[in-house]
């Protein structure tokens, strides 16, 4: 009995995936939940397994293919053993009918005159075109002025091709909603809710009739930027993978739509040091996963947060959405590309808990297990690049968020101390530099410098319960 194996849905708002690598060929065995093909959505990469176990016999769709939810892509145990994409069944030709022998028409008598031909149809008279007024442009004066959607419009535009399919059916101009989806997105459920409240479809506005329109001359756009470049012989080309479109264009967006300012701060982590060391192997015992200085900056993050709301919020065209939960963004660099997995209400956590969550997701993330609820919905997001051994960077906010803290290394560095006496001294600290970057259009640097502030004096003091 042949199994089907279909695309399966990663997530309620998403509709397509990408086929980025076949783990079997045909002809090959399956096991039940053993890895199938990997695929890339625009939210997360993930492996799907097998729903059965058997033969591999037929594979409709290669890699590189976007293919819809649900849509079968292989089959297991069928009759077809080679490889094929899936084509539209031939309609063979009809068969040529068999040519009657007809008797010639006797003619007319002589003396019958032939019938006249029916006289032509007259062409039916149209309606004349309404006059048109043309001006000719001035030289050196534009010929028409181009109109750029803003980029709120073109964040919401940018839905799945089911959301707008759906839009299109029923007459809703999707850049007129309010999405729920990432950065802003309109999602399958936000079209259907809004189609089933029966409120009145919002639609562009109609332009009104005028007597005499004027027709500007056609407009050449200008190319912006600059060329694209041209492969010269011996480079090597390729084509961007599913997750590097969509960072690059979510890094795009993020900085045409937020006013993007930084602020460093230097944070001595030696409290925090001594007593992750000292902590640490009874840690383990406990928890069977690994202490870390990242569960003591979240912690301090969100206590932070708690006292400045205004960082757990989310700009709504002239208004602002405080959240209630605080979801932490980790990013997570992986081989092929950057993550975000999401600690969902990261505050109600303590520091094991926050340990096994962070190392659970970024396991999970480079080995492709994620599901797509765990990297949506973040309120707040934390990267450390200083794994790498940068001191720090200029991060970019992941939109819809108001900000993203950067951790640089944590090293040793010689540090100028004073005593109780006023005496100065040089010690060696643990030292790290934290980079905010934050939304100036509704956090102001104050609230920043209070915020970063904060942080620093709760890690220094290093009061924390392991």
């Amino acid at each position: 009995m042949s199994t089907e194996v279909v695309m399966p849905q990663m997530g309620e708002s998403i509709a397509e995936g990408t086929i980025t690598k076949w783990l079997k060929n045909v002809g090959d065995h399956v096991e039940r939940d053993e890895p199938l093909f990997e695929i890339s959505t625009d939210k997360v990469d993930a492996e799907i397994p097998s729903p059965a176990a058997g033969t591999l016999t037929e594979v409709r769709f290669k890699e590189g293919d976007t293919v819809e939810v649900n849509t079968v892509v292989a089959v297991l145990n069928g009759a077809d053993g080679t490889a094929k994409k899936e084509e539209a069944p031939k309609v063979a030709a009809p068969a040529a009918e068999p040519v009657k022998q007809v008797a010639a028409p006797t003619p007319p008598p002589a003396t019958q005159p032939p019938a006249p031909a029916p006289p032509p149809k007259a062409p039916e008279a149209k309606a004349p075109a309404p006059a048109v007024e043309t001006k000719p442009t001035p030289i050196g004066q534009p010929t028409s002025k181009t109109v750029e959607p803003t980029v709120e419009e073109l964040r919401r535009t940018k839905s799945s091709p089911l959301v707008r399919k759906i839009a299109q059916e029923h007459g809703v101009d999707i850049a007129r909603l309010e999405g729920t989806g990432m950065s802003g997105r309109v999602t399958k459920n936000d079209i259907l809710s809004f189609i089933e409240s029966g409120t009145a479809a919002p639609t562009a506005p109609a332009r009104r009739p005028e007597a005499a329109v004027s027709v500007p001359a056609p407009q050449v756009q200008e190319p912006v930027g600059p060329p694209p470049p041209k492969p010269a012989a011996g480079d090597r080309v390729e084509q961007m993978s599913v997750m590097r479109k969509k960072i690059a264009e979510h890094m795009v967006l993020s900085r045409r739509t937020s006013a993007h300012v930084t602020t460093v701060y230097e944070i001595d982590m030696t409290r925090v040091a001594r007593l992750r060391d000292r902590q640490r192997d009874q840690f383990y015992e406990r928890t069977g996963t690994k202490l870390t200085f990242m569960p003591f900056i979240f912690q301090a993050v969100t206590n932070a947060i708690r006292k400045f709301p205004i960082f757990n919020a989310q700009v709504s065209g002239d208004s602002i959405i405080y959240k209630q939960d605080i979801n932490l963004g980790m990013a997570v660099a992986l081989d092929w590309g950057l993550i975000v997995p999401v600690i969902k209400r990261a505050d109600d956590l303590s520091i094991s808990g926050l340990a096994r969550a962070a190392n659970d997701l970024a396991d999970r993330a480079r080995t492709k297990q994620l599901k797509p609820d765990e990297v949506a919905g973040g309120t707040f997001t934390v990267t450390n690049p200083g794994v790498f051994g940068g001191l720090f960077g200029t991060p970019i906010i992941n939109q819809p968020q108001l900000a993203i803290l950067g951790i640089g290394k944590i090293e040793k560095r010689p540090k100028v101390l004073s005593t109780p006496e006023g005496d100065d001294l040089i010690a060696i600290r643990w030292m790290s530099y934290f980079a905010l970057s934050f939304d100036h259009r509704v956090i102001d640097g104050a609230d920043a410098e209070r915020f970063l502030a904060y942080i620093k004096e709760l890690l220094e003091g290093g009061d924390f319960a392991v």
